[in-house]
């Protein structure tokens, strides 16, 4: 199957949970296009109900101080979006003078879990 990759950059305006996010998107020509929803492709994060609220807290409280209100890269697969309606994309932030995909820190440090479409 062939995947076309396609990178914008964006702004992160709100963080739901430890692996959704909405941003405003840079389209270039000073075209934006405003409140996209993004899933994190390839992870997991705890939900923010029932017993697995407490790990969902501190799941998305790690992605928003990560990333909200911060320009990314937004790295998106052609017209796939998951099951909920959402795009599905890879996120990377400018860290330290170096890009850091933020889909696998959020698996490095243990506040989502791998999945697999």
């Amino acid at each position: 199957m062939e995947r076309n990759l396609y990178y914008y950059r964006a702004i992160v305006t709100k963080v739901y949970d430890g692996d959704t996010c909405t941003v405003d998107v840079d389209l270039g020509l000073h075209t934006w296009v405003r409140g996209e929803r993004i899933r994190l492709s390839r992870i997991d994060a705890p939900e923010l109900r029932k017993k697995s609220r407490e790990a969902g807290l501190r799941s998305r409280d790690f992605l928003r101080e990560l990333i909200l209100g911060k320009e990314i890269i937004l790295q998106t697969i052609k017209d796939r979006r998951g099951r909920y309606g959402r795009y599905l994309g890879e996120i990377w932030l400018l860290k330290d003078g170096q890009y850091v995909n933020v889909n696998d820190l959020m698996l490095e440090r243990g506040y989502a879990v791998p999945l697999e479409y």
